[in-house]
């Protein structure tokens, strides 16, 4: 069984009307109306930049988009999660970072977000010619199933003469020239000089020591997976030999770069993005990896923060091998044995003799993997600052209430203690072990993403301020006053004792669910708190599940994730092409005597 629901798959549901206090982005000043796209293909995608599923999406879109742009218009609705993400500014940085080609709503108090009953990042939603919604797909995998529903469309309204040809309301914004545009990661080289990743022209640049001066630019400066080409590189490690490790993001592969020769190569990852059942283990070379964020080397290995699937992989450059090493996957807080332990998008490293130190900006924490006590074996992950995915803000003091917010940097310093690129803070932080302090080093700092040491000072990469900016280490604290937050993002109420969950997933016109080798279908659920669930929690192969709700407790979040895989259906094709649709929600529930029974989430279709 796939779902509870059975709604028509063309259910008559007229789109609402797109608003947003931010206004337009990329149409030269024009606010647009579904009246001014009506004979238009229309795809919303509701997205919040700091969200790796969404970049996924955008990435996923960008093929269809140029095939359809005569038909297709997508509209992105910036929907925030974190503070930072409703200041307008930071939407259009965000926007051009990510090299979006449509244009996009900015709607930082959710209002579009909560018309279309939004709940999850991402979410795509198809409008057809006559402004009805005819589906809906949450998370990543669907661009066949859009591609083919895009077809559809176009034929159905070319024969009633409602679909309208022509040019898109796309207009490209002005380019600005800096030497770098949106830098993710750095490194000192053995010269003094420093290596930076250039992650929005797709190019590594060596700065001299002065931290400006541009000596070489590596890679075309073209989005590529060829010997000389990038895809938004971010995280940098030297290694002994005195090469490099560039964590190739959107390649989703680990490139091996010679600064005495130029020459790079790849070394970990196939260019294709790892799924659900791919392997997890073996040659470097024939293992799928996913936005690989940060890498670093510590005990004679190379590790990853892969931030696609909350998890932290090795490669081992003597056997060429790469191996998942921490996570499960599961997007949230959970301390414990590394297998066990949960992960959200973890995108910075910094390894010290006993310690990996790691930045995981979707629960606004900062962690670290050390070894388990004698005879125990493998690894543990604790966490140092940070409590989960929707809490979040700016406190110093005790290590137990401080805050961050969304930080991708991890630095280790001299005396034992971390400094933390606090991004969405435009912070930097320290976190002492010693005394379980967390306190402000500066402030008024643009995005900042990454830290290095040069001598006495330490260099930070201001990202949206397309920079390296060198502060002396201070020797006290700077004083900031005190926010904490939670996600705007509002609580779905639900009633207390048993809630019916269904995930809805109607597999795509022209395929049907695989079920050759058993289930097609997977779903996890677990809760934060884990008291907040009497039952129903753990792993299953049916889309729906009876939970439990404790009466006692009033709130909590409901962590849901879900697979489905669906192949065309044909039987004449022995092989046929497979896709697998998968999304995690995170939904946060308030539990009152009149909320709701049932809760459905869709992974592809139409809420019933």
């Amino acid at each position: 069984m796939t779902s509870a629901a059975s709604a028509p798959r063309r259910a008559r549901v007229r789109a609402p009307e797109l608003i947003g206090e931010g206004g337009w982005l990329n149409t030269g000043g024009k606010d647009l109306t579904l009246a001014d796209l009506r004979g238009r293909i229309v795809i919303l995608d509701f997205w919040t930049f700091c969200c790796i599923n969404c970049l996924h999406v955008l990435d996923e879109l960008r093929e269809l988009e140029e095939k359809h742009r005569d038909t297709v218009v997508i509209i992105g609705v910036h929907s925030p999660k974190f503070v930072h993400e409703a200041e307008h500014a930071a939407v259009v940085d965000a926007v051009e970072r990510y090299e979006v080609h449509h244009p996009v709503l900015d709607d930082p108090k959710l209002a579009t977000w909560k018309q279309y009953a939004v709940r999850a990042w991402p979410t795509l939603v198809v409008i057809d010619p006559e402004g009805y919604i005819v589906a809906q797909h949450a998370g990543e995998g669907h661009a066949h199933a859009l591609a083919r529903l895009v077809a559809e469309l176009e034929a159905e309204h070319e024969t009633k003469g409602t679909l309208r040809r022509g040019d898109g309301p796309y207009v490209a914004p002005e380019a600005v020239a800096t030497d770098l545009r949106f830098p993710g990661k750095a490194l000192l080289l053995p010269s003094g000089n420093f290596l930076v990743s250039d992650s929005t022209r797709h190019q590594l640049v060596e700065l001299a020591a002065d931290a400006e001066s541009v000596v070489r630019r590596v890679g075309s400066g073209e989005r590529g997976f060829g010997p000389d080409a990038f895809s938004e590189p971010q995280g940098l490690a030297l290694l002994p030999d005195g090469s490099v490790v560039v964590a190739d993001t959107v390649n989703h592969a680990l490139r091996l770069f010679d600064p005495a020769t130029g020459s790079v190569e790849t070394v970990a990852g196939t260019g294709r993005q790892w799924w659900q059942g791919s392997p997890t283990s073996g040659p470097a070379l024939e293992v799928d990896l996913s936005s690989p964020w940060d890498v670093a080397w510590w005990q004679d290995k190379v590790w990853i923060a892969m931030a696609g699937v909350h998890q932290l992989w090795t490669w081992d450059p003597r056997t060429r091998t790469v191996e998942v090493a921490a996570g499960t996957t599961n997007e949230g807080l959970v301390d414990g044995p590394a297998a066990e332990a949960w992960f959200a998008q973890p995108s910075g490293l910094a390894a010290t003799e006993d310690r990996l130190w790691v930045a995981d900006p979707e629960t606004s924490a900062l962690r670290y993997l050390e070894a388990a006590p004698d005879g125990e074996g493998g690894y543990l992950v604790t966490s140092a600052v940070g409590t989960g995915l929707f809490d979040f803000g700016h406190r110093d003091g005790d290590a137990g209430q401080a805050l961050l917010q969304h930080p991708l940097g991890v630095t280790a310093l001299p005396d034992g203690s971390v400094a933390v690129c606090d991004t969405y803070n435009h912070a930097l932080r320290r976190f002492d072990p010693a005394t379980g302090q967390v306190t402000t080093l500066a402030t008024d700092l643009r995005e900042p993403s990454d830290a290095v040491l040069a001598g006495n000072d330490i260099v930070v990469v201001e990202s949206a301020r397309h920079r390296l900016t060198r502060l002396r280490l201070p020797e006290e604290a700077v004083r900031v006053d005190a926010v904490a937050h939670r996600t705007q993002r509002a609580a779905t109420e639900v009633a207390a004792g048993t809630l019916r969950l269904d995930v809805v997933f109607q597999a795509p016109s022209g395929q049907k669910l695989d079920t050759r080798y058993g289930p097609s279908t997977r779903l996890l659920v677990s809760s934060t708190p884990p008291e907040l669930l009497l039952g129903g929690e753990g792993a299953g192969t049916d889309l729906f599940r009876e939970l439990a709700l404790n009466p006692e407790l009033t709130e909590g979040v409901l962590h849901v994730s879900a697979m489905a895989a669906s192949c065309d259906d044909d039987p004449d094709n022995e092989y046929p092409a497979c896709h697998v649709h998968q999304q995690d929600w995170g939904v946060p529930v308030s539990v009152t005597a009149s909320g709701a029974t049932r809760l459905p989430l869709v992974l592809a279709g139409m809420a019933g």
